[in-house]
This record gives structure tokens, sequence and C-alpha cells, in this order.
């Protein structure tokens, strides 16, 4: 069953009404806001609980089990929400349409969860590339303030709450909590070490919790219809909806807000009017974001797009940006430029992710024109497990992880492509060249 308008969050996601507070409350927003402040801090956290909402930024962690290890008393530092609009992933698009059509959702998401961390002030880190966003973004908190929905004595509740929009500079690493806080604070954007988290010491040196802009945006639809509408969507533990960002070789590339655990092959073909050239035609997906594996075609066919179906087949939901490859599409040449992507935005901190992306790169480069010997396709696959769990952040995970997937799944093509090579007496096919660095 696809998911019906009725049950949809954001109403105005393709941006067809107006994004303004009017509009918005028209459309459901802001709508007895202060009932579910009044309601507590411990009442919110449960129902978030409840609804089996995980983190919408990638790592799928559980939204109402981070924000209770916010401290329930003060010690005298401030608490801060920090909502992560640094939507640098490739292939995904999810947030800035959530900050140019639907920004309210956001707005009231803020100020809730505000409240159920005990935070007076929230920040939203808003990616630099996203500049009409942010003005949008900006413009509805004004609104909101000129409203008295936040300030002081926010929506009448009793809670004083300020939001600050803070554009970064298109650093991909500031997607990363830590060096994001790190970024907010003026420093230059590199990820901190955990222990402590946070939750414990965050934003300039006090309890913190960071959170993605969809994460933040559903919990006031969730309060209001209740955890037990939220967890009807899906698989356990894989609950609600989700905007699924569908791109490439189809014929109508979109965002979509769908039912988690939808099949992958009914998520392309309801709504993005099914691959080029047929389902037969489609040789692998990302289904992620370029940080996750591929997985090829067998798969494709039946796995459901949720957090624990995708792990179980070595890749993950990631962000849930899906790109879609047809046969057409040279896979080794698509993970070289991967590979080179997150060479140039690894932050250099950690030994193995800034000598490793460099040398995971040229090797890719040669494996582009088959220039290797069949051997170094091991080699490679050795070097991206000493690279990965070794360093501080999940950036050199999610940089050597599309390159396991294209030897896990396509290795025979990499061995055709060397061997094409070699039988050429060492002249390489010709290749489109790769995009400046």
């Amino acid at each position: 069953m696809a998911l019906t308008d009725k049950d949809r969050i954001f109403t105005n996601l393709y941006g067809l009404h107006d994004w303004r507070l009017e509009a918005a409350r028209r459309r459901g927003h802001w709508d007895g806001t202060k009932a579910l402040i009044e309601k507590g801090r411990d009442w919110i956290i449960e129902e978030v609980k409840n609804s089996g909402l995980r983190g919408r930024g990638g790592a799928g962690f559980p939204t109402g089990l981070k924000w209770s290890f916010m401290p329930k008393q003060s010690d005298g530092r401030p608490h801060y929400l920090v909502v992560n609009s640094d939507e640098s992933e490739p292939g995904t698009c999810k947030d800035r349409d959530i900050l140019r059509h639907d920004p309210h959702t956001l707005v009231e998401g803020c100020l809730i969860a505000g409240v159920a961390m005990g935070a007076h002030a929230g920040y939203i880190y808003v990616r630099g590339e996203y500049y009409n966003e942010h003005l949008v973004l900006q413009a509805a908190i004004d609104e909101a303030y000129a409203a008295g929905l936040l300030g002081p004595n926010a929506c009448g509740s009793g809670w004083d709450f300020d939001l600050y929009v803070h554009r970064g500079a298109g650093a991909y690493i500031c997607g990363e909590e830590t060096a994001l806080i790190e970024s907010l604070e003026g420093k230059k954007g590199m990820p901190r070490l955990k222990p402590p988290f946070p939750a414990a010491v965050g934003l300039y040196g006090c309890p913190s919790t960071v959170n993605n802009v969809e994460t933040i945006a559903v919990v006031p639809t969730i309060l209001r219809r209740g955890a037990a509408w939220f967890a009807g969507f899906g698989r356990p533990k894989n609950s609600g909806t989700k905007i699924f960002c569908i791109q490439g070789h189809v014929n109508k590339p979109c965002n979509v807000e769908e039912e988690m655990s939808i099949p992958l092959k009914e998520l392309i073909e309801r709504h993005a009017g099914g691959v080029r050239g047929g389902w037969d035609n489609l040789l692998a997906v990302i289904p992620g974001g370029s940080s996750t594996p591929m997985i090829p075609k067998k798969i494709c066919d039946d796995v459901l797009m949720d957090f624990d179906a995708l792990r179980e087949h070595r890749t993950g939901l990631g962000t849930a940006a899906v790109i879609v490859m047809d046969k057409s599409t040279d896979l080794i040449k698509a993970i070289a430029r991967l590979a080179a992507f997150y060479k140039h935005e690894s932050c250099g901190q950690c030994t193995p992710c800034r000598e490793g992306m460099g040398w995971q790169k040229r090797l890719m480069d040669r494996m582009v024109e088959g220039r290797a010997e069949v051997e170094e396709i091991d080699v490679l696959e050795q070097v991206t497990r000493q690279i990965e769990g070794h360093t501080i952040c999940a950036l050199a995970d999610g940089g050597v992880w599309p390159v396991q997937g294209l030897i896990r799944h396509f290795r025979p093509l990499m061995e055709e492509r060397i061997a094409a090579y070699k039988a050429s007496k060492g002249s390489p096919a010709p290749t489109l060249p790769m995009a400046a660095e």
C-alpha cells in the first residue's frame, strides 16, 4: 500500500502552496503547540521513543533515546539544540525541500525538541550553498517571532526559546555532528574524539543534541497524531514515513515521502516512472546516498527500503538517496568519481583517512583504465579494511564502502577491464576526463 496524502507529514514538499506561516497553519502546523509543550518534557520524549523514530540523517539512531541522554537537571550550563542542515551527501536533497517549501515544520519541531531537552536556544546549521533556502528559513523564523511562537514565553507556554540560523561554508565534513559543533564555534570543522559525547560536552562545552532536519521536522505531527500512528508505518524498529530522493537513470527523478519498508522496486516504479529502458535494464542501485555500498539488480528485485533490510545486504538506508544506474553506466568510473570526492572532503585529521583516501583514489583511477593487476583488487579491498573503523569519524567508512560494494558485487567487471587493457598492449581505452578536483 502506498502512503496516502492524509498521512503525509510534509504537505508542501513540492512547493505547490505558500510556505509562510498563515498557509502553514491552514495545513495544520502550529496547531495546539502550547498544549503539546504543557504535557511536559518526559511525555514528549516517551512519545518520540514509542513512535520508533530513528535519525533521518543517515545513522538511524533512535531519536527519543538520544534526547533522553540530555541531563535532566541543569548544572548551571545552558542546554543547546543543534539542527544539522549541512546536507552535503551526494544524491541527497530532502532537507533542502523542507527548508524552502515547508520550513515551519522544522521551526515548530525545534521549539518542541528544545523543550524536550531543556534547551532555551537552538542553532540550525545550514549548508553554505543553500543560500535561497536559508533566506526562506530565516523569514519563517522571523514570522514565528512576530507571532509570539518563538522568543520569551513561546506559544504562551511559559518556555523561552530562541532559534538562530548559521550558514556553513560548504564542507562535507561539517555534516559530522562534532565537526559541525566545532564549525559553529568558529573553528575549523574537524571531528572531536568521543567520549565525551555532545550530550555531556557539546556546543560551547555545554550539553547539546545534534539532529537532522527531517528528524526534528516530523516530531510535531507525531505528537499531534500519536506515536502509535507513526509506528504503524513500516516494519518494527523501522517505522514511520521517510523522504526518498530518487535519481539517476529513472524516467521521473523525484523526492517523495513514502512509508518505510516499501520495496525498492515499488518505490522506483510507482514514483519515479521506473528505470530508463525498463526494470531489466537496471544494473545497480546505491540505496542511501553516495557513502552506502551499491547493490546489484538481483538484490534490488525484492529488497525493502529500511535500515535493517538493507543492513542485511551489507549496505544501508543512509539518507535514502536512491541513485539508480542502468546498464549504460561505467560502474568502475562512477565509484572512482566518489573516491575522488571523499579524498577531496577528508579533513586530514586521521592518518588512515588522510593517506588512505588519496591512495584509494589513485588506484581507482587506474582501475577505470584497467591499468592494474588483478591481484591489486585484493590489495585495494585490504586497504579499505585498514581504513574502515580506524578513524575518529565515519567519513573514512563512507569513503571506502562504495569501493567495497563495487568489489563485492562487480569484481568480474574489474577483472575484465584489466584483461582488456592488457589485450590492447598497454594502450588504455579512451575515457572521458574526470572532473577537476
